[in-house]
This record gives structure tokens, sequence and C-alpha cells, in this order.
């Protein structure tokens, strides 16, 4: 593997000088402030993929390379962030830590409602499972893209800080404005609803309607002490993550178990599983597409870690580790439980439920089994609202550092946290929670986000043919971004002829930041300036 030395990124007066700075190096020393004065410049050394940076080493301000001029980072210590050291200097998540991240809002409750709208429209076995893989490896492409910007624009907030770069500030305000406002509280919202259906589903049975007083209850409750966990601080909200991720992949592997379980007690209706697998496939494109977005809606979360870049403890070695564990690990674990339903269920029944995996568990288990499927699921759901509403909180504090909110939320809390952020995005999401439709949620959430997926994957082609000479710590195959580029217009387009109303009232609360934006930028809103 060739050598890697870190590269200067012309800053225009949009971007964020400092913390490309200074995540050069990915150790810092907490007490050391740095300003324009003291900033020296240090002779690049090679740093091939995957090794850490020397504890002993400072940060490199430039890099000097023949036919090239050299330009120095300019270091500025933030006003806005108080006696408290910034984000992007605590340096304090570990490899674990955002593994937990990305598989934590991953494997939350797409994998055990999915199942039924997959295989309806796939209508076999063999297509299902064939969706389900698509699925995974088109969510692996985009997750292969952003570790590429990730790794080469090394900042919190994931698409915000490469939209800017690449397309500039309003690119990057329009998605912090569609995301802060609605898709990362609306995702809360989706989250927490379905934590609250399953928490009132293991009280009352899965036969009986779950009261919406009740789950509106269960879902605020659930959003309420993961609040309480992130604004406490990093350290408990990540081992609270880490957690999470254990019990997510024990209960995958337990629906595993409970299938094998059920072929062996017999309990199997049918002789599907050993007869042909195609059986009744479709062959309407249009029902497939429809399979492939709730597949890829299960596969959703692939991103999470790049909106905690900036404080990854060693991001070049760590970033394309952490996604190209996750992203096979997920993948195999849903292949293993849509096999587990098809061992024990009919197609039919498959199709029929939300709750899959409960009905499976009461198959085999009885009464016990839904009681403990349904606890470990609403469990699996809180953990991905814990890492939702962490990687949240982070998006709101860059947003505020680049001057789109006001300044008291560029402010960290006696222990370290974004507690203004963080109180903010939860408070959304409780609104969402009892005025949000689940519908209508859902519809916005996948239209906007794939529209950003879109443009954010985008600019890795622009920037491979804009700025060749850029330092990729991770480079990706060209035919990465443009497939998922492809499939991902594919299905925004789908969605405006399925879903034209949705779709296109989308496109107009995006469209309505723009004078937002404007009214920030002349200074009419009372918010903090971007950072020079």
């Amino acid at each position: 593997m060739p050598s890697q030395r870190w590269t200067q990124i012309n800053q225009g007066p949009d971007r964020d000088s400092l913390e490309l700075a200074s995540l050069a190096s990915s150790h810092s020393d907490g007490n050391e402030v740095h300003s324009p004065s003291s900033s020296r410049n240090l002779s690049p050394w090679d740093s091939p993929i995957g090794s850490d940076f020397g504890d002993d080493r400072e940060p490199l301000h430039e890099r000097t390379e023949s036919g090239h001029t050299v330009e120095s980072f300019q270091l500025q210590q933030s006003t806005d962030v108080g006696p408290q050291q910034a984000l992007d200097k605590q340096k304090s998540l570990t490899y674990f830590n955002c593994l937990a991240l990305v598989m934590g809002l991953q494997v939350g409750s797409g994998i055990f409602s999915s199942p039924g709208t997959v295989d309806h429209n796939a209508g076999s076995i063999g297509s299902a499972i064939i969706v389900w893989a698509v699925a995974g490896v088109l969510a692996w492409t985009g997750a292969c893209s952003y570790t590429e910007l990730g790794s080469t624009i090394p900042l919190n907030g994931s698409s915000q800080a490469y939209l800017n770069y690449v397309f500039g500030s309003l690119a990057g305000f329009l998605f912090a404005w569609a995301a802060l406002m609605v898709l990362k509280p609306g995702s809360a919202a989706i989250i927490a609803l379905v934590f609250g259906e399953y928490v009132v589903k293991m009280c009352i049975g899965t036969d009986t309607p779950a009261p919406f007083w009740a789950v509106t209850l269960a879902a605020l409750g659930g959003l309420a002490f993961v609040t309480g966990l992130n604004c406490f601080s990093t350290k408990s909200s990540t081992r609270a993550g880490n957690g999470f991720l254990v019990l997510k992949l024990g209960l995958l592997l337990l629906i595993f178990i409970v299938g094998i379980v059920g072929v062996a007690k017999k309990e199997t209706r049918s002789a599907q599983i050993s007869e042909n697998w195609f059986n009744g496939a479709s062959t309407k494109l249009g029902n497939y597409a429809v399979a492939l977005i709730a597949g890829v809606w299960a596969y959703d979360g692939w991103d999470n870690v790049n909106y905690v870049t900036s404080e990854m403890k060693n991001f070049r070695r760590d970033l394309p580790r952490v996604i190209h564990t996750a992203m096979p690990v997920v993948i195999f674990c849903y292949l293993l439980v849509n096999l587990a339903y098809f061992m024990v269920l009919d197609k039919e029944e498959v199709r029929s439920t939300q709750t899959v995996a409960v009905l499976l568990a009461g198959r085999v288990m009885g009464r016990a089994g839904e009681i403990i499927v349904s606890l470990l699921i609403a469990l699996s759901c809180l953990g991905a609202l814990n890492a939702t509403t962490f990687t949240a909180g982070r998006l709101a504090y860059a947003s505020a550092q680049e001057g789109h909110l006001p300044k008291l939320f560029s402010r960290l809390s006696a222990r370290n946290t974004p507690i203004y952020c963080i109180l903010m995005e939860c408070t959304l999401a409780a609104v969402f929670i009892f005025f949000g439709g689940f519908e209508s949620l859902v519809m916005f959430y996948g239209v906007s986000s794939y529209l950003f997926y879109f443009v954010t994957v985008a600019s890795v082609l622009v920037l491979r043919f804009r700025e060749p000479e850029l330092d990729r710590p991770y480079k990706t195959f060209l035919t990465t971004p443009i497939i998922f580029c492809s499939v991902a217009l594919f299905l925004i387009s789908y969605g405006f002829f399925e879903k034209p109303r949705q779709a296109l009232l989308s496109l107009l609360f995006i469209g309505s930041g723009i004078p937002v934006y404007f009214l920030r930028h002349y200074g009419y809103m009372g918010v903090s300036e971007p950072r020079a």
C-alpha cells in the first residue's frame, strides 16, 4: 500500500480550517491551545493507511510536494466553547465505540418489521433473499463512498461538512436544515414509536391492539432515557452503545437458533424451505423497487460514524475498519434471520405481520418466547435511539460551529457534552411523536435522506476530477459511487412517482431553507458567525 501524507486543503471563508488542522493529528493534548501565532511549519512524514500517529508527535499543519504551493492551516481557539474542551479535541471514540454507532442504528427495528414488505413484493423466498443481499451491497457502496469523504475531510457533521467543502456553504446549510429540523428528530420519533409498540405488546400480548396513549408514553419514556444518558456524558452513552451492540448481535443469533429449534421440533407449517426457492417470484420491476426500498431502510445508519469522525482516536485506521466490519456482519446476520423466518413460518404469515420475529418466537417458544423477544427488540430499538441521539447532537454542534445555529448550541456542558443540541433535537423528536404520522415521517425521511445521499456520494466523483491530488487515506473504487448514485436516483424517482405529493413536500421543505440561509448570512437571526 503506498504511503499516505496529510494533505493541505485550501479552505474558503466558509470552510472549517480549524477542524481540518486539528485532526491532522489523531491524538490531541486537551490542554494545548493553538493560535495562528503559535502554529508551526513542520515537515511531513509518511503514514500508511492503518498506522497510528505517535502520541509524541505534533499536529501536521502543512505538507510539501514538488510543484505544489505550501499553505499553512491556521489554528484558532473557538471563543464559543468556554472552558470545556471542544468535541473535536477530545478524541475519545474507539473503534468499538464507532462500530456500535453504525451497527447500533442499523440493527434497530427494520429487520424485525421489513421482511413482510420485502417478501410480499419479491414473491418468493429466493428472490426475497436476493433483495436483502442487494440492499446490503447497495448500502455498502454508499458507506465506502462516505468513508472516502470522511478520511479526506475528517470533520464532524457528515454530509454537512462534505457538501460545504465541495459545493459551498448553502449546500451544507440545506442538509443541516433538513437533518436537524426533520430527518434526525423524525428518525428518532420513528424508532421511539417502534420501541413503544414493542414495550406495550410485551405487556398486553400480540393479539390485542396497542392503545395509542400507551405507545406514546412508552416512546416518550425511551426518548427521555437516552436523552439523559447522552446529556450526562459521552462515556455513558458510548458504553451503553457498546452494551446494546452485544445485545443486538445476541438477539439476531437467538432468532436464528429459534428457527433451527422450530425445524427440529417440526413446528414448520410447510415444506417451502425444501422446495424451489423461486416459485412465485415477481416479474414486475415496480415490486422489486418497493422491496428494495424496504430492504435499504433496514440497513440505514451506515453513515452514522461520519457524524463523529473528528472525535475518533485514529480516523485514518478506524473509519475504514468500522465500515468493512459492520457491513458484512450486518448483511450476513440479516440473511440468517430471514432464513430463520422461512424455516418456521409460511410466506403468507411472514407477509401478514410487522412483528414477524415475535410471531416466530411465539410459534416455537409460546408466550414466554414472545415476551423475551419483544423485550430484546425493544432494547434493540432503544440502542438505535441512543445512537441517533448521539450523532444528532454532534451534527447540531457542528452546525452551530459553522454559524448555522445560535451561539448557545456551540457550548458544552461541564461534562463536555453538547447538552443544548441534544435537548433541542430530543424536543423536536417528542413533537414528532405527538403530531407526526408514522407513514408521512417514513416517506419524508426516505425521499429527503436519499436525495442528500445521492448529492453527497456524487461529491466523491466531483472531488476525484476537481482535486485529484487530495490526500485520501481511504480510496474506494470509482465504480462504487457510480453504482450507488444510479440506484439512489432510481429510488428517488420511484418515490416521486409513487407518492408525488409527499415527495414534493419534501423538496419544498428543503427549499424553504434557502431564505433562512440568507437571513442567517446577512445577520438577521442572531446566530454566531461561521469560523474563518
